[in-house]
């Protein structure tokens, strides 16, 4: 890969080359980062549309639904059309057309396996899933891998962001939420409003865009949305002395729950 920026690039991402703290070498930096994205709903729609718009070299898709009609309500990525088609497939065809020059690679859902074998070769993974027990298992991974994890979750018109980044012994996502059973309400219950899961989506991408131009962050801040009043609370955080995942040696497994959960991104 080149480590100059062509006259189109100049011209694509010239509005994002302008601001000091990227200017050309953090554009750069962009065209040569590799993120993986787990889950392409509500909060993956948003983040992977702005990635690629802002020229991250290569994107790694995880997900394995198709597109349901009521997904359109909140998930943006998609269009009418394109009901009853795989997500990956379905959304690397929207985001090529958007800009062609970003590599996707698409992957179906993920398990520890999957997550041993991709998470080391990116820069940083987003968890954009709709599940305790896939949250675990990517945050273990990225403990696991010393790469920054981004997660977000979003429900009826509540959200909550987390950059957690082992290199900089921050809490992990386990720390703070060491229970893999499901909330007490799911999606059918709750509900979601589109526009919060799509502000938590797009806040990802923005941390995303930080942590990639190695810009000042808030690492280890857990963040919560409330779309009623449109304000966000900040907790710092501290890591767990006992957590098992990022203060121990010892790898942890997190088994599937007993009954099937409904989705809520």
């Amino acid at each position: 890969m080149s480590d100059l920026l062509t006259d189109d690039e100049f011209l694509r991402y010239g509005r994002q080359i302008l601001l000091p703290e990227i200017g050309e070498a953090g554009q750069l930096r962009l065209k040569k980062s590799k993120v993986l994205i787990v889950g392409l709903g509500g909060l993956g729609s948003p983040a992977s549309l702005y990635l690629a718009a802002a020229g991250v070299g290569q994107l790694w898709l995880a997900d394995g639904d198709k597109v349901d009609s009521s997904n359109l309500q909140r998930q943006v990525l998609y269009r009418t059309g394109d009901r009853h088609q795989a997500k990956t497939k379905t959304a690397a065809s929207h985001l090529g057309a958007l800009n062609p020059a970003v590599r996707c690679h698409l992957l179906p859902a993920v398990d520890e396996a999957l997550l041993a074998s991709i998470v080391p070769q990116v820069d940083a993974v987003l968890d954009c899933s709709d599940n305790m027990l896939t949250r675990q298992r990517v945050n273990a991974a990225c403990v696991a891998a010393r790469k920054p994890l981004i997660t977000a979750a979003a429900t009826g018109w509540d959200g909550q962001l987390l950059l957690s980044e082992p290199s900089q012994s921050s809490a992990c996502y386990h720390c703070l939420f060491p229970s893999s059973a499901e909330p007490g309400l799911n999606c059918r219950e709750a509900g979601i409003v589109g526009p919060v899961v799509g502000m938590l989506g797009a806040a990802q991408a923005l941390l995303t865009i930080q942590l990639l131009c190695d810009l000042p962050r808030p690492t280890g801040v857990l963040q919560r949305f409330d779309g009623r009043t449109l304000q966000w609370r900040r907790l710092q955080t501290q890591p767990d002395p006992t957590c098992p995942v990022c203060q121990s040696s010892a790898p942890l497994s997190f088994s599937e729950p007993e009954s099937p959960t409904c989705k809520s991104a």
